[in-house]
């Protein structure tokens, strides 16, 4: 079992981003902060709404895939061999599918593993009305011990994107792989996944509520493709370009311990930007 260090990590992500920050950046704007925008512009807040044209779904599931993508090639220019900042793009685009995939299939794997508590939930003859369902014990109990299992799997699988990224493994292969790459570091995982989130969540609800209020205040209401949208928008792109970097490239760092790949400072070179 590979040994697992965060703080080496980190400092090897601050190495990254100071040699080649310039050329991070430019794959986040692209990839992370302009379609994060463009979502948020048709449809501000991610209003759901019946009445909401198909055209501006459709738009949001393409941002979308566009952002897994950009996560998925900045985990390739924090790890070796060394490309270019295209040949990043190009990969991410063409990884994406098969890392969508073995997401799916974790997400469908943790929806059957719901069944049970489900059938307990039935059985113990709970009422499944909304305001009795929250006020059962039995209801409580089993979302607590769910709620385990999913930061459980959670843990497992934080190493997924990673792998998807690379290897050239299909979609069972990356589960397993981020599985056997995780035995061990549970807990070093855990409290990571923890201080990063809070923190990210912290940041992100302090510019969007700031400049929210001050928008609405001098342009008015967020509404769909106003101006005021359009800034919001903006700023909490940025941020979100700010933190994907970020939690990417810590992760493959991360993984390149976990997987024995070396731990040194991957260098993105220059050229094909």
């Amino acid at each position: 079992m590979a040994g697992l260090s965060i703080s080496r990590a980190w400092e090897e992500t601050r190495r990254v981003l100071a040699h080649d920050g310039r050329l991070v950046a430019s794959v986040a704007l692209a990839m992370i902060a302009f379609p994060a925008a463009l979502s948020a512009l048709v449809n501000p807040r991610a209003m759901s709404d019946s009445a909401t044209p198909m055209w501006i779904d459709v738009l949001v599931l393409l941002c979308s895939l566009v952002v897994l993508s950009g996560q998925l090639a900045l985990i390739r220019l924090a790890l070796a061999p060394s490309i270019t900042v295209g040949a990043a793009i190009a990969h991410g685009f063409r990884r994406m599918p098969i890392y969508l995939l073995a997401a799916i299939l974790v997400g469908m794997a943790m929806l059957i593993a719901a069944i049970p508590f489900f059938l307990v939930l039935v059985l113990s003859g709970v009422s499944l009305a909304g305001a009795d369902l929250m006020r059962s014990p039995v209801f409580l109990l089993l979302s607590g011990l769910y709620l385990i299992v999913l930061f459980f799997v959670g843990v497992r699988m934080i190493m997924s994107s990673p792998a998807a990224s690379a290897e050239p493994i299909g979609p069972i292969e990356i589960i397993r792989r981020s599985w056997h790459l995780t035995h061990g570091h549970g807990w070093a995982l855990f409290g990571f996944l923890v201080l990063f989130f809070v923190g990210a969540a912290v940041l992100l609800i302090a510019v969007s509520s700031a400049l929210g209020s001050v928008v609405t205040l001098l342009l008015g209401p967020v509404e769909p493709m106003s101006l005021s949208a359009l800034l919001v928008a903006l700023a909490d792109a940025i941020v979100q370009a700010i933190v994907t970097s970020l939690l990417a490239i810590m992760l493959a760092r991360i993984y390149a311990q976990l997987s024995g790949g070396g731990g040194g400072s991957v260098s993105v070179p220059r050229s094909g930007t």
